[in-house]
């Protein structure tokens, strides 16, 4: 049982082995304050190792997912309350979330209603799978108020590539979620709360028929082989396969497949 850390800078909702992260403040477009990049990190790591808990989805409450950085933080900058070191600290502090939630060794779903700009279209990034509502918005919106997308930065490229990263990042374009979707930030596009729980249900269906240490050596392999020479890729894919083959799981699988029968992670 995952003993989840108390916080109300998150709603959190754990049930049959997937968790709801829900961005709690939709008066305040559910900003990344200190508080809440805090609160991501803390659960991150408590659930990191639990294999019991399959994924977790990302979404905000009142119809709007993320508007970015907190800008009475970035105010106070501005006002002298925070030195270029506190900055620097706290930069360095959304870095890491941001890796953090990209290695998640769970499968994320980034559901995303209303609007995902900035440090909220960075989130959307590092998620696995994108679900956005038909009538969300995206933006890097850095720029047009003088500051720059930058612990973002290679998550966007990551994701959309050098080609529709850097045009996004610097002419700060919104994007409609079939533009999203054209240029792979989207995965699926719903219409409504009641498609997208939907399709979150399926996500979860299918995700079930993957045993949970696999997704998460393919994630950790997924992240690691960019990095690699071709020699370091075909041995580092090795001993990841060689691992996995004598598994617990890789046993049971295979034991599934000839005895005709789902493996235990997949029963209902």
């Amino acid at each position: 049982m995952t003993a989840l850390p108390k916080t109300t800078a998150l709603d959190l909702d754990l049930q049959a082995g997937w968790l709801s992260i829900w961005f709690n403040q939709p008066e305040i477009r559910n900003p990344l304050t200190g508080e809440r990049v805090k609160a991501l990190l803390s659960v991150c790591e408590a659930i990191r190792d639990n294999r019991e808990i399959r994924g977790v989805t990302m979404r905000g409450r009142g119809g709007i997912f993320c508007a970015g950085g907190d800008l009475k933080t970035f105010k106070s900058a501005f006002q002298g309350e925070l030195s270029r070191d506190d900055i620097l600290t706290m930069s360095l502090e959304v870095g890491e979330l941001f890796d953090t939630i990209n290695a998640l060794p769970q499968l994320t779903v980034m559901a995303i209603e209303g609007a995902a700009m900035a440090g909220g279209f960075g989130l959307t990034c590092a998620g696995d799978v994108v679900v956005a509502d038909a009538a969300a918005k995206f933006a890097l919106t850095e720029t047009t108020i003088g500051l720059t997308p930058a612990q973002i930065s290679p998550f966007v490229l990551q994701r959309l590539g050098s080609r529709e990263g850097r045009r996004l990042m610097l002419l700060a374009e919104t994007l409609t979620a079939p533009q999203a979707k054209d240029v792979g930030l989207v995965d699926r596009i719903v219409t409504g709360a009641v498609e997208m729980e939907a399709e979150i249900a399926n996500i979860q269906r299918q995700l079930k028929r993957c045993a949970p240490g696999a997704v998460a050596d393919t994630k950790a392999l997924i992240l690691a082989i960019p990095q690699l020479s071709r020699e370091d890729q075909m041995r580092r894919a090795a001993e990841n396969f060689a691992d996995r083959l004598v598994s617990d799981e890789a046993r049971e699988g295979v034991a599934g497949y000839f005895e005709k029968r789902k493996p235990h992670w997949a029963e209902e």
